[in-house]
């Protein structure tokens, strides 16, 4: 049997990883092979459920072995890969990884559905609310998943060569995708639910127990599959990014895989946008009834507002003459919620409250570092509001528990400084880059979530291991721990992977000249 499709994108994702290590260590990335270059989740397989579309020759294939394109049977013995040039075997292996991906992944919605969502115990523990919430509309995502593997299978059944397949990734994305918006966003309500199903119904919590010690699950958690269509619509991006990067320039098939990738960002943002949605809604009331007002009280809750950073700092008291003194009596308390638009300086008080003295428009700060200021006021920034709520300039020297706090606080209180490394977008220096080798998931407003595999342009980093990087694929900037990744060290790997970003956002000339100075947290 073919893999479970988070089997398979962890392979891939790993198989991702140690190809551009060794290309990293190579002095011409142009040495690698075929195999070695093209990443792959191509490892055919083989779907038995009743539900199932049928499987073509090429997708029957059910060796464990994590298969190519090329090493197929039908593909060798054909002969046409002595008559291919070695950037076209790149690129139907990018473009068989595709339709072999999207079997995988029905396969494991399959399982979602037929196991667990249609599972006769279950139904008769859960609620129809419930099971609506958890389940969402995955049933139309299903329907949707086998609709257009089955058009790739056809496509690949025309011609052991692949002509294309961006323009049915076109075509779905545009007609039918957005039962991923609806799914994707839910997931905030269904990972309550699913929370508070296994808290309040041990029966519940039994059930999925033993549905998850099934051997079809291969040792996978119920959550697993429950997340599987929001990794797919960001995987189905990817995919589609490694197909443009080895289309010929200019050609037809060029502009089909610009056009699949624009509607499958518009998708994605779409979804991300979902999740968020109800989240920082739920957060800002929860803020706003935690805040008193010394000053003139200033609305919070704004559909176009969100949180960016929250926490206490040192404020230090007295005159700038008495920064010699080397005693913590110089500082006190305070504590700073920081929105996409907003400050607002606040002391905590009894009763997990917090009196706001202080309050600027986000557009109207500006941060400054103190160096060699001794021991005593290491980690100290000078925090200046042009405007503050009196209408008038206002200083704080403010001081951070670390190196990385300090940084974390100045870049998203002025977005627009300069940080330590150039960012890639103004194409004037080697940016460092990192490659992601463990997930993270993001535990501040202001990190970044990590992928396996995920290239990412160094932008800072602090001595006690940190990094604020800009992710290559979407440009999303945030911190995450430096343990996550490896640098790459090559530089023609770097220049590389700079070309093949600004190749897949060439499409939006206005867009790129955005990048470099626009804020994505």
């Amino acid at each position: 049997l073919g893999l479970l499709y988070q089997e398979y994108r962890d392979k891939s994702t790993r198989q991702e990883i140690e190809t551009r290590r060794l290309q990293d260590s190579q002095t011409d990335p142009e040495e690698s092979s075929p195999t070695e270059e093209a990443p792959s989740e191509a490892e055919p397989t083989s779907t038995t459920e009743s539900k199932a579309p049928p499987q073509i020759s090429l997708l029957r294939n059910s060796n464990s072995r994590f298969n190519l394109w090329q090493d197929l049977p039908e593909i060798r013995s054909s002969g046409v890969l002595s008559i291919l040039q070695p950037d076209e075997i790149k690129l139907q292996e990018a473009m068989f990884e595709l339709v072999t991906s999207e079997a995988s992944y029905y396969k494991s919605l399959n399982l979602l559905v037929s196991h667990f969502m249609e599972n006769e115990r279950l139904k008769k523990i859960l609620h129809q609310s419930e099971a609506h919430i958890l389940f969402s509309n995955v049933l139309d995502v299903m329907a949707v998943s086998e609709r257009f593997l089955l058009d790739l299978e056809q496509r690949v059944e025309e011609n052991i060569v692949i002509s294309d397949v961006c323009d049915i990734v076109y075509q779905h994305t545009v007609n039918h995708f957005s039962v991923y918006i609806t799914y994707v966003s839910n997931q905030t309500y269904q990972e309550r639910a699913y929370k508070q199903l296994l808290q309040d119904k041990p029966a519940f919590r039994e059930v999925i127990s033993q549905l998850e010690l099934d051997p079809k699950c291969k040792g996978l958690s119920f959550s697993s599959f429950l997340i599987l269509p929001f990794q797919r619509i960001t995987r189905l991006k990817l995919l589609v990014q490694n197909i443009l990067k080895k289309v010929e320039e200019k050609s037809d098939r060029e502009t089909t895989a610009l056009d699949a990738h624009k509607e499958l960002e518009t998708v994605v943002k779409a979804c991300n946008e979902g999740v968020r949605k109800m989240s920082r809604t739920e957060q800002m009331i929860s803020i706003q009834k935690k805040l008193e007002f010394k000053i003139k009280s200033v609305p919070i809750i704004s559909h176009s507002r969100w949180l960016l950073k929250q926490g206490e700092l040192q404020q230090m008291n007295g005159p700038k003459t008495s920064r010699t003194l080397r005693t913590k009596k110089l500082f006190r308390e305070i504590y700073l919620f920081l929105f996409n638009d907003l400050l607002v300086i606040c002391r905590q008080i009894p009763g997990d409250k917090y009196q706001v003295f202080d309050s600027a428009p986000r557009g109207l700060l500006r941060v400054e570092e103190l160096e060699d200021q001794g021991q005593s006021l290491a980690n100290v920034f000078i925090l200046r509001l042009l405007e503050n709520a009196d209408d008038r300039e206002a200083s704080y020297m403010l001081k951070a528990s670390s190196q990385s706090e300090m940084k974390r606080w100045m870049i998203s209180l002025a977005p627009n400084r300069r940080t330590k490394f150039v960012s890639f977008t103004s194409r004037l220096v080697d940016c460092p880059q990192i490659q992601c080798v463990h997930p993270y998931v993001a535990q501040q407003p202001d990190e970044l979530s990590l992928e396996l595999a995920d290239v990412l342009n160094i932008l800072d980093k602090t001595d006690d291991g940190w990094i604020f990087g800009e992710r290559l694929h979407d440009q999303e900037r945030g911190w995450f721990p430096s343990s996550m990744g490896e640098e790459i060290l090559n530089p023609k790997i770097r220049a590389q992977n700079l070309k093949e970003c600004f190749r897949v956002h060439k499409s939006d000339d206005s867009q790129r000249r955005k990048l470099g100075s626009r804020n994505r947290q």
